[in-house]
């Protein structure tokens, strides 16, 4: 997906994650984001005081460093960060590349967002800039600048959004996979997602590579997020079909590849799609995809929906040549404010 600030061209483990916290007391993780636990062939159970029967939950990508009136509509009960990467030459982590960590304004903003009593879920990479497994000399390295942006968010869960070239660089795929592997062991309640681009044929090669170096590395990862947007010219048809086929298909190639039951594979999916018009010209997700992807999740009991992003969950406002960039600043269709929200909201 898109950095906020820079336009772009965007696991499972089967015994359960126990719920506490990061070494910093953070946010314990989001109940619908720990579902399968460990990489082997055996059952996944429920969290403690969990049960199957628990809604998917809304949980959309928000900016760091700026607020958006639209943030908090459709009640989230948790927020994706975006995004995390190097500042550009080494291993310090920043936001979009740009604040530092341990910034007093996004400290600030991540105090603000929790007011509701959601949690925060710190992203890592996206599609701009330097990703931090291709800047940091040693998994030690990596794990430590992975840690420093999760206590300063205070929270015990991360996202790894991986996509373009870095999702092919097998060099810094075994990178991050070692360096996560290294800081569940220091943080034992550390949830971790994956998040992909997807087709209605499924994950890529790459995509089922990556989840691969997981197996291997022990990582107990809790969710799969498939990016539901940006097909690409041969699809020109419903984009709310578009991203139902595609979780069908990744829910299968989970199974295959985890060994999970049919129920366990849901319960390790979510869904995100990007509101409005996408990347390609021919692609707009409206609000009636929306619910209809919504509903789908609940009946198939997905772990959480999420959308790229708060930011652009707006109409553009006419003659505004910034505002009409619906890119970055708004969905690029008629609707009210926050309308996408409150359609994945459920």
């Amino acid at each position: 997906m898109r950095s906020f600030l820079k336009p772009a061209a965007g696991v499972l483990c089967l015994v359960a994650l126990a719920c506490a916290g990061c070494s910093s007391g953070g946010d314990a993780p989001d109940p619908a984001s720990a579902r399968p636990g460990r990489t082997t062939a055996a059952a996944a159970s429920p969290d403690p005081g969990t049960t199957r029967s628990s809604a998917t939950s809304y949980a959309p990508y928000v900016s760091a460093t700026t607020a958006a009136d639209t943030d908090s509509a459709g009640s989230p009960s948790t927020y994706n960060l975006a995004f995390v990467i190097s500042d550009g030459s080494d291993c310090t982590p920043t936001w979009d590349g740009v604040s530092a960590i341990g910034d007093t304004a996004v400290k600030s903003r991540i105090s603000a967002l929790r007011k509701s009593g959601a949690r925060v879920r710190v992203s890592f990479g996206g599609a701009s800039g330097k990703e931090l497994a291709s800047t940091c000399d040693s998994a030690a390295d990596l794990a430590a600048a992975y840690g420093a942006a999760l206590d300063a968010a205070g929270s015990a869960q991360a996202d790894f959004d991986v996509e373009g070239d870095r999702l092919g660089d097998s060099d810094s795929v075994a990178l991050r996979s070692e360096a996560i592997a290294l800081l569940q062991r220091k943080r034992p309640g550390l949830t971790v997602s994956f998040t992909l681009p997807v087709m209605p044929s499924g994950l890529d090669t790459e995509g089922l590579a990556l989840l691969e170096s997981a197996n291997d590395h022990s990582v107990d990862v809790s969710t799969v997020n498939i990016m539901t947007m940006n097909y690409g010219s041969s699809y020109a048809g419903d984009m709310g079909d578009y991203a139902i086929t595609s979780a069908e298909k990744a829910h299968d190639q989970l199974k295959k590849v985890f060994g999970l039951s049919g129920a366990d594979a849901w319960q390790g999916l979510a869904l995100t799609s990007m509101i409005g018009v996408n990347d390609v010209d021919h692609e707009t997700f409206g609000l009636a995809d929306a619910a209809q992807v919504r509903e789908f999740a609940e009946e198939k009991g997905v772990a959480w929906v999420s959308m790229w992003s708060t930011f652009r969950d707006r109409q553009c406002e006419k003659g505004n040549a910034a505002a009409d960039d619906a890119a970055t600043d708004c969905s690029g269709v008629k609707q009210s404010a926050g309308a996408f929200a409150k359609a994945f909201a459920g």
